[in-house]
């Protein structure tokens, strides 16, 4: 099982390739679709994320594809189960298994990541439905006072509990600190809370027995909050990022994917770009983005069937584009072609 588990593990880092997130919640892709003037339904949303799965050539630079419980029992126009679409496309399955974040008991502006009830029994489910792999997403928020130890470990623990169970079940966990860009913190503190949570998670991954070497890390990037007027640069965000990886990431984990986390397209890639030019690191570095791989793809289907084709071209470039940036290779003149 171990054995497999890596397999997996390095499958969905591999060179030139990263992970697709399609995870969102019916209430999340709903917003998304209003926002697009779609109406949103389980027929409209099928055919969107089928859209996306069915594009061709979508497995030659992503290697996996993260659904949603709906998506994931779901069959494509022609009949066929998405993830045996996903398959057939050269694209390894996934399962978002946490159910939100909730506020954390007696830490006001605080949250904890819930769904641990009764998830060994999901993931055998989810095994059955074809999930090679899954993702729970911890929210860590920057502000005044917070993040406490208390919240900090409280998601930790979760983190790791899921990790455990995934493995045990045959999954390979994608583990997700994220704390987020919101707020007006500097690059200085969003490193700082990011390397406090990175360290708390290992070593509660190491107390759970997981085994680094069958999981993935997904966490942000160092990166000023929104609300600074002091935006760093490209490569003081690679910088950062790296260098905070490096003081809490063990060198067993075979790859780190990193969320968007409400960057632009063509920032997320610039971002990875520039991290893959600055030598080799002990993990891959690749990405499993969601709106900075979606958002041009919807923009373009605009929910009408017409638009299929353009959808998929959408995702297909940023796809593409992210590819490159794997190898550094990525550059802003190929945007435009």
């Amino acid at each position: 099982m171990a054995d497999d588990l890596t397999t997996t593990a390095r499958a969905l880092v591999a060179p030139g390739k990263g992970i697709l997130a399609a995870d969102e919640s019916t209430g999340t892709i709903t917003k998304r679709f209003e926002k697009a003037g779609i109406e949103s339904t389980p027929d409209t949303r099928r055919a969107y994320r089928e859209g996306l799965f069915a594009t061709p050539g979508l497995g030659e630079h992503i290697s996996g594809a993260i659904l949603y419980d709906e998506t994931i029992r779901q069959t494509s126009a022609d009949g066929k189960p998405l993830p045996k679409l996903l398959e057939d496309n050269g694209v390894m399955s996934g399962i978002k298994v946490d159910t939100g974040a909730k506020p954390l008991a007696n830490a006001p502006d605080e949250k904890v990541t819930e769904g641990l009830d009764g998830l060994r029994e999901r993931i055998a489910e989810y095994v059955e439905l074809g999930a090679k792999f899954a993702k729970w997403r911890a929210v860590i928020t920057i502000g005044d006072g917070i993040p406490s130890r208390y919240c900090i470990d409280a998601n930790a623990h979760a983190l790791a509990r899921y990790a455990a169970l995934c493995q045990e079940g045959g999954l390979v966990p994608i583990v997700e600190p994220e704390v987020l860009m919101d707020g007006n913190h500097s690059i200085e503190r969003c490193f700082e809370v990011t390397e406090a949570t990175q360290h708390a998670v290992f070593a509660a991954l190491y107390e759970h027995r997981v085994d680094y070497a069958g999981m993935v890390l997904k966490p942000n990037m160092i990166i000023s909050g929104k609300g600074n007027q002091r935006q760093a640069s490209v490569e003081e965000v690679a910088e950062q990022t790296l260098r905070c990886l490096r003081r809490t990431v063990p060198g067993a984990v075979p790859g780190i994917v990193f969320l968007s986390g409400g960057q632009s397209p063509e920032q997320a890639t610039a971002h990875l770009n520039a991290m893959n030019t600055m030598g080799p690191q002990p993990w891959e570095v690749s990405f499993s983005y969601g709106r900075a791989l979606q958002d041009p793809a919807l923009a373009a289907w605009k929910g009408e069937a017409a638009n299929v084709q353009a959808g998929q071209e959408a995702l297909s470039l940023r796809a593409r584009l992210n590819g490159a940036a794997r190898s550094g290779s990525y550059s802003e003149e190929m945007e435009a072609a």
